[in-house]
């Protein structure tokens, strides 16, 4: 398969970015994730954060009030990143790799979130 005809990130990924603070209540986040039928969001702190279903759930499972939880207490921190113009096969290597099933994508800033759904509607 030539360059010309791969997918790119820019081409499939979800803009705008939905963003929540570190301080917005993990409630809060649950809401926005659900309004807007997505599974995780940016958390804009350094290093780089994400706060997605799957750590809500696990704050459930590990028997958390998630009600008197912040964000910033469930967010994964550090998280790898993706640029606009990678290609969406070295997207799902990173996912496999890693077991994430998001990327920000960054160029200088953030511009928008990748999601193993994303990979397979377009690989498929």
């Amino acid at each position: 398969m030539n360059s010309q005809n791969r997918t790119r990130v820019r081409e499939v990924m979800s803009t705008p970015l939905e963003t929540i603070a570190p301080d917005a209540s993990v409630p809060e986040a649950a809401e926005k994730m659900h309004d807007r039928e997505i599974n995780a969001l940016v958390v804009r702190t350094s290093p780089r954060s994400i706060v997605s279903s799957s750590d809500i759930i696990a704050a459930v499972a590990q028997g958390e009030d998630i009600t008197q939880l912040a964000v910033s207490d469930v967010m994964t921190t550090d998280v790898e990143t993706v640029t606009p113009d990678l290609y969406m096969e070295e997207v799902a290597a990173m996912m496999t790799t890693y077991g994430i099933k998001h990327l920000p994508v960054v160029d200088d800033d953030y511009v928008g979130m990748v999601s193993s759904t994303d990979v397979t509607a377009h690989l498929s």
